[in-house]
């Protein structure tokens, strides 16, 4: 990472604050349930692996039960047949690119074999860790589950399987965690507002799979480097299932260490990838609501209120806990 250690100068005590945890988080991990942090190195099966990532917007590290974010969504939308639903996941088009694990591997449905990833102490560790997932909001395509989020303790596996663990301890993970969780969460919600460009066609978007790929910086990235320094600490490809089709989300994660600790740390970068025509219109519309909806005014084409565009360019809010 570029962001320079959180620990202060000549050997003083450092007492750990959600601003230390995050930049140690930041430097540690790409961030969203990816392989890195899943702690199991192993395949899993549709059994083992069908509640795979987000809380919703309030207390980090919490999760209301699965599918409300969609509901929430369908609610607002006016689609109350679908909000009363469990999980409003229409059958007819759930699952038909196949399921993937955490590893972005697909996963083969005749081989039903429950895995449980690893969740053994660390060499070295001291102090046991929690072990507990939590579920998230984020529908899984393939299924009528969601992702759930790696525990404490397989997040800690990871970072020193990597030899990151060193601005970590034991109680600090809990956390880490919740900032892990709620950066995912946020994510999210930011990918279901621009899905809201397509809602006459996909009311209820669901997450197929995901890929990190901290190393490649985005054209974005790229440009906002040479234009201001800024580096984002991680990169993801979210893919996402629109009623069967399939669309790639670019996220950039950026973390501003002068704001360690406080809301306004994280600065999230999402929008979908210019694979196609429709995408590229999209990021169009997009970036005339958020202008819009900054001087305060209705899309002047579309007559839109300016919803989508405060939405899309809201500020992440993930902040200390109390």
């Amino acid at each position: 990472s570029s962001h320079t250690s959180s620990r202060p100068p000549n050997g003083t005590a450092w007492t750990p604050t959600l601003g230390n945890r995050g930049a140690a988080f930041v430097r540690a991990c790409p961030l969203p349930f990816t392989r890195h942090e899943m702690g199991a190195s192993q395949s899993r099966s549709l059994a083992g692996d069908g509640r795979d990532v987000v809380p919703s917007p309030g207390t980090p590290g919490s999760a209301p039960a699965p599918c409300s974010g969609m509901r929430e969504m369908s609610d607002a939308s006016g689609n109350t047949a679908a909000s009363q639903s469990d999980c409003p996941v229409p059958e007819e088009y759930r699952g038909k690119h196949g399921i993937f694990n955490v590893y972005n591997t697909k996963i083969d449905s005749r081989n039903n074999m429950p895995a449980t990833a690893r969740q053994d102490m660390a060499p070295g560790q001291r102090k046991k860790i929690p072990t507990t997932r939590q579920p998230s909001t984020i529908p899984k395509s393939g299924t009528k589950e969601t992702w759930t989020y790696p525990s404490p303790q397989m997040f800690y596996n990871s970072l020193v399987r990597k030899g990151k663990a060193e601005d970590c301890t034991e109680e600090d993970m809990a956390s880490v965690v919740s900032v892990h969780n709620s950066m995912n969460e946020d994510t999210w919600r930011r990918v279901v507002t621009w899905e809201r460009l397509h809602n006459d066609e996909c009311k209820n978007p669901m997450l197929l799979r995901f890929l990190g790929r901290p190393d490649d910086l985005s054209p974005l990235a790229l440009a906002r480097r040479l234009l201001t320094g800024e580096k984002p600490f991680d990169r993801h490809d979210w893919y996402v299932d629109r009623n069967g089709k399939q669309v790639r989300y670019v996220i950039d994660y950026y973390f501003h260490e002068h704001k360690a600790g406080t809301p306004g740390q994280f600065d999230l970068v999402v929008r979908p990838a210019t694979d196609d025509l429709s995408s590229v219109l999209d990021r169009v519309k997009m970036s005339i609501y958020v202008g819009c909806a900054m001087v305060g005014i209705p899309c002047p084409i579309s007559g839109n209120n300016g919803e989508i565009g405060a939405e899309a360019n809201a500020v992440n809010t993930t902040a200390p806990e109390s």
